[in-house]
């Protein structure tokens, strides 16, 4: 049975200003079809008949290739650019990845499951409770609200997050995450990563990043210094609070004079910045291997 045609047309191409994500461009009468589509794939729209597929697995050319062979086969016209082919074409792996008995289709499921639990998150169907570092990685607890309804256990960050328990009550849930992790338990969710930051530019904008403004640069801050007044007689001084040029209170000081002092605050960009780190494909978290089940050994 022949297809029949879309009047619709998907140009695919590599993401400006992302290592790993791919924009989808729409165009034809019947372009709607194709934008529900990509929709339900986990694209997200960013202009007018113009998707993105941002990952935190950095498999972005990878599923861009399976949802073209899904758009093909239901009578849409797919492109894609040569950039996007020679990134879909490339064989690659995570660098030191724990779990090393993983096939490189394994290693992609469990990415997979990890993107899966962070666009739950990210979407509010899992609502975290608690989060702990572990002293290796980031560790959480929290319950999903659309389905089953259980609470979870989830360990490790980015493409290596998977659920390493289950119970069947928040309450049963946060009492056993608060004896295993009590003193480094922290309320709601853990900061985003590098990687979930990145990967949520990459989902809103197709412009490069957003340059962080620097703080203003405090002036300086004069303290205004007294300078005692000569006298042919015995002074007569006064007990006060103020600091004198002896720099006691109270006592009597040398008549020399002193120019006044400057006390200037530390700028913020004088202050000394962790370096940048250099990017690379797939950032390394720092985690110990999960379970040998995740790659189902």
């Amino acid at each position: 049975m022949t297809t029949p045609s879309i009047d619709a047309h998907v140009r695919l191409d590599v993401h400006p200003h992302h290592s790993s994500a791919v924009t989808a461009v729409l165009t034809g009468s019947q372009a709607h079809i194709a934008h529900v589509a990509l929709e339900a794939g986990n694209w997200s729209v960013v202009g007018r008949n113009t998707l993105v597929l941002a990952r935190i697995d950095h498999e972005e050319p990878y599923w861009a290739e399976w949802a073209a062979e899904q758009l093909a086969a239901d009578g849409i016209t797919v492109e894609i650019t040569p950039k996007l082919r020679e990134a879909m074409d490339e064989k690659w792996t995570w660098p030191n990845y724990p779990m090393h008995w993983c096939t490189r289709s394994e290693i992609r499921q469990v990415s997979n499951e990890a993107q899966k639990i962070h666009d739950d998150i990210r979407h509010g169907h899992l609502l975290i409770h608690a989060h702990a570092h572990d002293g290796h990685t980031t560790v959480a607890v929290g319950t999903y609200l659309h389905q089953s309804g259980k609470s979870v256990y989830l360990h490790g960050e980015d493409h290596l997050r998977q659920v390493a328990d289950t119970f069947q009550s928040p309450a049963t849930a946060l009492i056993a995450f608060e004896k295993a992790h009590g003193a480094a338990m922290r309320p709601g969710p853990a900061p985003l990563t590098d990687t979930e930051q990145d990967t949520a530019r990459a989902r809103t904008s197709l412009g490069p990043p957003t340059a962080r403004a620097e703080p203003p640069r405090p002036e300086p801050e004069t303290v205004p210094h007294t300078r005692p007044t000569p006298a042919t007689t015995t002074p007569s001084w006064t007990p006060s609070s103020k600091i004198t040029a002896t720099g006691r209170s109270g006592a009597p000081g040398p008549t020399t004079r002193r120019t006044p002092s400057t006390r200037t605050r530390p700028c913020a960009s004088s202050t000394s910045k962790k370096p940048t780190p250099t990017k690379r494909r797939g950032p390394w978290p720092r985690t110990r291997a999960p379970s040998p089940t995740a790659c189902g050994s």
